[in-house]
């Protein structure tokens, strides 16, 4: 078998997504490598729009680099995420809209997959099916605990 070269971005890319500390935690190295072999590389600017509330992009984002700030018309902070942290993936689970606009707060590298190609990986390779859709639980309950705590500090009184 020949050996195969290792392009060194795509290498940068998989440590930054494996050690992140909100990473999808169940994936192993070869799933991190199945998705990103299937992503393509994308870069937002400061200000531009990842996802618009009530549109369907059709595509998960895995952020690399830089953090992007997620809302809820009108104006409704939801979560800031970062490095190894993923966005669109309720509509991706709903198969649906997106119920949130994800901002970039900096310039933000992102690895974007199209919803078919997840499915595609998830037919052909089901236990990385079942881990992402497990990271995937974890990955919004952590969001819903963060914000049950929130909003339970705003409750308090002074």
């Amino acid at each position: 078998m020949a050996n195969q070269k290792k392009d060194p971005a795509q290498e940068e890319v998989l440590s930054i997504l494996q050690t992140a500390k909100n990473r999808l935690d169940y994936l192993t190295p070869n799933d991190w490598m199945l998705l990103v072999d299937r992503s393509k590389k994308a870069t937002f600017k400061r200000g531009d729009s990842l996802i618009k509330q009530g549109k369907n992009s059709g595509m998960v984002y895995l952020l690399v680099r830089g953090t992007a700030k997620v809302e809820a018309f009108p104006k409704a902070f939801i979560a800031q995420i970062g490095p190894g942290q993923i966005c669109g993936e309720m509509a991706f689970l709903e198969n649906s809209i997106a119920s949130a606009t994800v901002t970039a707060e900096e310039e933000i590298e992102v690895r974007a997959i199209e919803w078919s190609a997840l499915s595609d990986l998830f037919e052909l390779f089901p236990h990385l099916g079942s881990r992402f859709y497990r990271s995937l639980a974890l990955s919004l309950s952590r969001r819903l605990r963060e914000q049950i705590g929130i909003k339970q500090l705003a409750q308090k009184p002074s």
